[in-house]
């Protein structure tokens, strides 16, 4: 958030800083959830879960959340939030068929101890889209801004997986963007999926994935082998 060393992490300083300064340039006097970003190794979770449960008391965040914390480090947050008297509401971790690392443990911890999980880049950044299936263009952002996306990430490998990918969804009638927050969505535990759009006909399009029938088990397995 700036320079120095409370800029970032999970001490108390920091989150409570950083959520006043928001605060202030968007002219609000709360927001509805407050994220802390990602676990702190030097910071204990005992501080980081005080400083949410403040911030909320304090009424400047209706409730809290976390992102990309692993299995372990979920649970403890979240007993360690509870036992303060402040539910932890939500996890958002990075979630996409090309990207199942939550499914080794994560999605069980959220499920069992009733937290939403908020899945971020369910379309692979831009990956899991018709944008890539003849190659790389020349307007996208692994050209123009590969902070996310670069175009080394975009293997032969991976383009062969899209491919198959975007026939499933063609069959399923679905464009592969649907297809693709479709699955991410098909587990109960997924409450909901974000979405990053340049243009309304891409949110038009996103949305008709929740309106899409449900998938049947070979379509699963198809998916699985791609």
């Amino acid at each position: 958030m700036w320079p120095g060393p409370y800029g970032e992490w999970g001490s108390r300083k920091s989150l409570i800083a950083s959520l006043d300064q928001s605060l202030r340039r968007m002219k609000l006097e709360y927001v509805d959830v407050f994220y802390h970003h990602r676990p702190d190794e030097n910071t204990p979770v005992e501080e980081t879960m005080s400083a949410l449960h403040d911030i909320v008391k304090s009424g400047k965040a209706l409730y809290a959340g976390i992102s990309n914390y692993n299995a372990e480090q979920a649970r403890c947050a979240i007993t360690t939030l509870r036992a303060m008297g402040t539910p932890m509401l939500m996890h958002q971790p990075s979630y996409s068929i090309l990207n199942r690392t939550i499914e080794s443990g994560l999605t069980d911890v959220l499920r069992e101890e009733r937290v939403g999980c908020v899945a971020f880049a369910p379309l692979q950044n831009g990956l899991l889209t018709d944008r890539y299936l003849n190659g790389i263009p020349d307007d996208s952002r692994a050209v123009h801004d590969p902070r996310f996306l670069s175009a080394k990430d975009i293997t032969d490998d991976k383009l062969r997986r899209i491919r198959a990918l975007a026939v499933i969804a063609g069959e399923r009638g679905q464009t592969l963007a649907q297809m693709a927050l479709s699955w991410v969505l098909r587990d109960s535990v997924v409450t909901s999926a974000l979405i990053g759009a340049s243009r309304p006909e891409q949110i038009i399009d996103n949305v008709r994935a929740v309106t899409a029938p449900a998938f049947t088990s070979e379509e699963l397995s198809r998916i699985d082998a791609c």
